[in-house]
């Protein structure tokens, strides 16, 4: 990259809500993505089928070369957005890698047989439905993080004593092992992947986002 020049904004896909396209324009960045097609043939020849590569191939094009603020858990999350050789367990079915670490980590970020997006550590974990979930995921902690006037983190065995009685669940981070919840003036983000994934209850957490008014609350 030429000096002085500002990296291009990223193209964020329309399928993700306004507060999250937001997001991506304001805070991530474009960097040179890699070009997999050219591996086809070789990855087709090691027993990879066509519709594995294709998922990988169509996930690189959307996502690929995309790089975001880090994540507030799992040390920050990907470094950058990018697609991997695809590779199939004996029963979960195919993966391929999402991006690697920002540091020395105890699992890969994968996608999943079904789009989802997520870890593999002792077994494979998703963490949210697709990609989109991730991003919106990123984006909401990023919205809330700014407009809450507390933020409390709880960890291990008191996650489970969290009252979500009259919150709920935020459909567009499509939560699985990690889930979001919206109460009358707060945003609870609760994460369970890594104790899931590396078999570590310990490990859960959940950050409260308190005080919000509307806008913190929705913010789309």
């Amino acid at each position: 990259m030429a000096e002085g020049r500002v990296p291009p904004a990223p193209q964020a896909p329309a399928v993700l809500s306004r507060r999250a396209r937001n997001f991506v324009a304001a805070h991530g960045l474009r960097v040179p993505r890699r070009d997999i097609r050219p591996h086809r043939n070789l990855w087709l020849e090691h027993g990879i089928p066509a519709a594995e590569i294709d998922r990988a191939v169509a996930f690189q094009e959307r996502w690929g070369g995309i790089a975001l603020p880090p994540a507030p858990a799992y040390e920050g999350g990907p470094r950058v957005l990018e697609a991997e050789v695809p590779e199939s367990p004996a029963a979960d079915g195919w993966r391929f890698p999402a991006g690697d670490c920002r540091v020395s980590m105890a699992y890969e970020f994968m996608i999943g047989p079904r789009g989802e997006f997520g870890i593999y550590a002792d077994h494979w974990t998703p963490l949210h439905a697709s990609t989109e979930g991730w991003v919106e995921a990123l984006a909401l902690a990023h919205h809330a993080g700014h407009w809450a006037t507390t933020v409390t983190k709880i960890k291990g065995d008191a996650v489970e004593e969290l009252d979500l009685d009259g919150f709920e669940p935020v459909a567009e981070v499509q939560g699985l092992t990690d889930t979001w919840w919206r109460g009358k003036d707060s945003l609870i983000a609760v994460y369970s992947g890594e104790a899931v994934g590396l078999d570590a209850p310990q490990c859960r957490e959940a950050h409260v986002y308190g005080g919000l008014g509307k806008h913190g609350l929705e913010g789309v």
